[in-house]
């Protein structure tokens, strides 16, 4: 049996929303290295947080070059 579904609304406490950000990128930037092995996709993606700071990812330099 799965999960059951989360209800998509802003975390309020601060440093859950915090926490609940650095498991989900991380989640995502895992997701997006498979989908480039098992696919053979060029993948970028590029997150900011709510500070500002970068985090990004890409399967090869030519694609992050082509998004700036």
């Amino acid at each position: 049996m799965g999960r059951g579904r989360v209800q998509l609304r802003r975390i309020e406490n601060k440093i859950n929303r915090q926490v609940t950000f650095s498991k989900r990128r991380s989640g995502l930037l895992k997701k997006a290295h498979e989908i480039s092995v098992l696919c053979d996709a060029e993948v970028a993606l590029i997150v900011f947080s709510t500070k500002g700071k970068l985090f990004e990812y890409s399967t090869n330099s030519c694609c992050v070059a082509r998004v700036s």
